[in-house]
């Protein structure tokens, strides 16, 4: 991909370093008065003292803890020994200008896009959603309208999975956003509103039908981002359908247990996620795309 040099996205948030939960609104103001009289008191000194001591024999910077806990935002968020590699933070730039490709495509194709914030982060994180770890994958959270990613994913898929180059990467970040895209449409709230009411078979089959969508966004996008900047060279349009074929539930399974279980899909085999992102890249026409009233998937 031609992508080097390109604009970047504003809507990223560098969570790189750091683990814990994030958000929260912070200690309540009219308990801040009385809690500062008791830390300033002969017990709370020594409280202190304890509290700094151990966070230090721990590894963990106490200013963050304390800052997060006084001040809201980040809530107790901690440092960890962490140090980026050129090849991570080249990643991190490559993350960031394919989500400005994606806010272009979508603000032309969509009245009032809201554009969604990617989070980067190390080993676990904390999302409105819950916490998760790099183990979930990339994943998107219609609560809080944001993409998390693990640059670590990046890595197995090239190894584990067998589905290297910058198009598969550039793939499971529109694929997210895609999600994002079904968040505004109001399908992703259709769908989880039915979680309880169906049998669970019966749910997997609309989150199948959710995700095989999601593809075909991600195929509409990069249909888009060709006609507009062209990014794609020779070969990328392999290296997307490869990821989506590398991600098929029935293959995953096949790698994992030797069998497969279609009544626990989620996401859909490799032959269906493979051909809807095929179907959004031929077409670009956001209206072939309704994956829920489709009898043949």
């Amino acid at each position: 991909m031609k992508w080097e040099g390109r604009r970047r996205s504003s809507n990223v948030e560098d969570r790189r370093g750091h683990r814990g939960p994030s958000g929260g609104g912070g200690i309540n103001p009219m308990l801040l008065a009385p809690l500062l009289r008791m830390l300033f008191s002969k017990t709370g000194l020594v409280i202190v003292a304890v509290f700094i001591g151990g966070s230090i024999l721990l590894g963990v910077n106490p200013l963050s803890l304390i800052g997060g806990f006084l001040g809201g935002g980040q809530g107790f968020t901690t440092e960890v020994n962490y140090q980026s590699s050129l090849e991570d933070d080249r990643l991190a730039e490559f993350c960031s200008v394919i989500l400005a490709d994606t806010e272009i495509v979508w603000n032309q194709l969509i009245e009032n896009y809201r554009e969604p914030t990617l989070v980067l982060f190390t080993g676990s994180v904390s999302s409105a959603c819950g916490n998760a770890s790099a183990s979930t994958g990339p994943f998107y959270c219609p609560a809080d309208e944001k993409l998390y990613i693990d640059l670590s994913f990046f890595q197995e898929m090239e190894q584990r999975l067998n589905a290297p180059g910058d198009f598969a990467q550039a793939y499971v970040i529109a694929h997210e956003v895609g999600h994002h895209i079904q968040k505004i449409m109001g399908i992703t709230d259709e769908v989880q509103q039915l979680r309880g009411k169906i049998s669970d078979r019966e749910y997997n089959q609309y989150s199948v039908r959710l995700e095989l969508q999601a593809d075909f966004l991600a195929g509409v996008w990069a249909h888009h981002s060709q006609r507009v900047s062209g990014m794609m060279e020779a070969g990328d349009l392999e290296e997307g359908l490869n990821a989506a074929n590398a991600i098929g539930d029935d293959r995953l399974q096949k790698q994992a247990t030797g069998r497969v279980v279609p009544d626990s899909f989620t996401h859909g085999t490799s032959t269906q996620r493979m051909r809807w992102f095929k179907k959004g890249f031929d077409t670009g026409d956001l209206s072939q795309g309704d994956t829920f009233s489709s009898e043949t998937l």
